[in-house]
């Protein structure tokens, strides 16, 4: 081989050494998966103490009653609303009392929309009241309201192909509950895609499984272009009934009325706590819950009880004495009904940091019976986090699944943050959601103690290990 030939090889090889040193994350890249076992398993006894205090110590229901306490002195908690900023004294003041660190207000600005008085009555074939709920963004009815006839369909495809039909009609949507995931596209969107039509109100039939002929509110959406038009979601039982009618080629008239009003964005707060960490305070592991809710109900499920365990979680290990060697930071959002407005804000503020947060926690799903963890980040960090989970094993909570989710932290996993969700045994959530049926009698105390000490010792845990997870 020739000098020239052997310096280009020396070269490539230097080239392709420093490529490899450049592209190696800088977390426990170095560590085998016995060596993460072995750090992790240290924390077994840990993880018992903080178990046994939260479900069978002087720690036992303390979520519940707090939880209890905060929903029926405040109520409901709707975006932009007198109740939302007691709400936000009351957690302030109570994180204070609680012996919490570093609880501070962190303003932002939240949108304001009234529901105003509304009402929907049947008057062909026959007389008949529908129970309503209005559309978060709705704009509302002419005064007098809107009386006209009404065109059922199943789905949009129905919508498009018998979009002739529609002129001056109110839609009323029958879908069938396939998913959330899937079936809300028509709470988020029946508004446009019937205005593009030529219809003039939209009546949703509500997104949930179960009815005990109750309405189910939610925002909406309305496409940029498109006229917009009164909007509402209706009982499934009205809606089937309204189908069957349909089927058998009955006229159905409705007179819909609805006060619903914009008004300009007001100040708000996401509420922050803390445990400062030993070693890295700027490091931090964020759990959170949002402190809003919907003007039914009182919003205990949805999500009182992911703040209230998000609060407990800090209370849990402060009553050990632990700290972290990184800052465990606890934060309520404020508008996440409106879209995740308080949270998309918070990401503006401290996204500078964004190297700084090891991973982010959010609880919307409901406190019932826990089942374990979603989550999203790199293959190492979910090794690292699979490690973490078998601490749950004595109150049989391990599983590590895909895709963490949570309006309020999505777009921290989509900047490459590790980001988890509480998974629970969740096959009552969307019977209630955003009803007048989320309410205190659906939290269970004995599963938020589980729910609690899940979200403590994964919290705990990973803001004590010697590396942040890798991304």
């Amino acid at each position: 081989m020739c000098l020239n030939s052997i310096s280009q090889v020396l070269l490539t090889l230097l080239i392709l050494c420093c490529l490899q040193c450049h592209s190696r994350p800088h977390s426990y890249d170095s560590k085998q998966l016995s060596e993460i076992s072995k750090e992790v398993s240290k924390y077994s006894n840990i993880a018992q103490q903080i178990i046994n205090l939260a479900v069978y110590g002087k720690a036992q229901n303390r979520s519940y009653e707090r939880l209890a306490e905060f929903t029926d002195t405040i109520g409901n908690r709707v975006s932009g609303f007198k109740n939302l900023d007691l709400a936000i004294k009351y957690m302030h003041n109570a994180l204070t009392r609680d012996g919490q660190e570093n609880v501070h207000l962190e303003q932002v600005k939240i949108p304001h929309w009234v529901r105003g008085e509304e009402s929907a009555v049947m008057l062909l074939p026959r007389n008949h009241t529908l129970a309503i709920l209005g559309l978060g963004s709705s704009v509302g009815t002419p005064p007098g309201g809107i009386e006209a006839e009404v065109m059922v369909v199943e789905s949009f495809e129905e919508l498009k192909k018998r979009a002739s039909e529609a002129n001056g009609k109110i839609v009323v949507y029958n879908q069938l509950f396939v998913s959330y995931g899937e079936t809300v596209a028509y709470r988020a969107s029946g508004a446009s895609e019937a205005a593009k039509v030529g219809a003039v109100a939209s009546l949703i039939r509500s997104v949930t499984p179960f009815s005990i002929n109750s309405p189910h509110t939610g925002w909406q959406w309305y496409q940029p272009g498109v006229p917009q038009i009164p909007t509402a979601c209706i009982t499934v039982e009205d809606a089937q009934m309204m189908a069957r009618m349909a089927r058998r080629g009955q006229r159905i008239v409705v007179r819909l009325t609805m006060g619903a009003q914009t008004l300009p964005d007001v100040d708000s707060f996401n509420t922050v706590a803390e445990i400062i960490g030993s070693k890295h305070p700027e490091q931090v592991v964020l759990l959170s819950g949002h402190l809003d809710s919907w003007d039914v109900g009182q919003g205990a499920m949805d999500d009182g009880g992911g703040v209230a365990i998000s609060w407990e979680a800090l209370s849990l290990i402060r009553d050990l004495g632990l700290r972290p060697k990184r800052t465990l930071r606890t934060v309520l959002w404020s508008a996440e009904e409106p879209g995740g407005v308080g949270a998309a804000q918070y990401f503006q503020q401290h996204k500078a940091n964004i190297s700084n947060f090891d991973l982010v926690m959010e609880s919307d799903l409901g406190t019932f019976s826990p089942l374990g963890l979603q989550f999203t980040g790199s293959d190492k960090a979910r090794a690292i986090m699979k490690e973490v989970m078998t601490l749950l094993a004595p109150i049989n909570v391990t599983s590590l699944e895909e895709h963490g989710e949570g309006t309020d932290i999505n777009m921290w996993m989509k900047a490459g943050v590790p980001g988890a969700s509480l998974h629970t045994a969740d096959q009552r959530y969307f019977w209630f959601h955003h009803s007048d049926g989320d309410t205190m009698s659906v939290q269970n105390p004995e599963e938020m103690n589980l729910c609690s000490a899940v979200w403590a010792v994964v919290a705990y845990v990973v803001a004590d290990l010697e590396e942040m997870l890798p991304r």
